[in-house]
């Protein structure tokens, strides 16, 4: 994406990222985490701030910190290198709620042609048929996967 993004480290497999959002609430810290669902080949983009007590990932918090472009534009930053690592992978992502999933597609539609360049884009629409993404449509989810198979990190 064409906008700024935060440093993240992460581990050899490439399955967790973590990164710092630093803003007018001061610094959170960052997850995302891809994990294999029920179908092989098919992962899990889940993302959130760390959770400190719980050691896990909360994905209803709303940080409201500020730079949510910056933390987006990251977000898909891990997406490029894991799909780097995984060529083969179909990642799928959906909010929390209804709101955290409009901001999603809103930030796919703001950067489709872009993401179009490496990824198929698609929606996954009420009647659980994944379509190609359509702007203005409502999803329930989405599903990339990298164009260049033989991509490589």
């Amino acid at each position: 994406m064409k906008y700024p993004r935060y440093e993240y480290s992460t581990e050899e497999n490439l399955f967790l990222f973590e990164f710092e959002s630093v803003g007018i609430k001061g610094k959170v810290r960052k997850v995302v985490q891809y994990a294999e669902m029920s179908v092989k080949g098919f992962y899990n983009l889940g993302f959130g701030d760390y959770n400190e007590e719980t050691k896990e990932i909360d994905d209803e918090v709303v940080t409201n910190n500020g730079d949510g472009l910056k933390v987006l534009s990251t977000v898909v930053s891990t997406l490029y290198a894991f799909t780097g690592k995984y060529p083969k992978a179909n990642v799928f992502a959906t909010g929390s709620s209804e709101a955290r999933t409009r901001l999603y597609r809103m930030g796919i539609t703001n950067n489709l042609e872009e993401l179009k360049q490496d990824f198929f884009v698609y929606g996954l629409r009420k009647d659980e048929i994944f379509e190609e993404f359509v702007v203005g449509e409502d999803y329930l989810g989405f599903l990339v996967t990298r164009k260049n198979k033989n991509f490589k990190i």
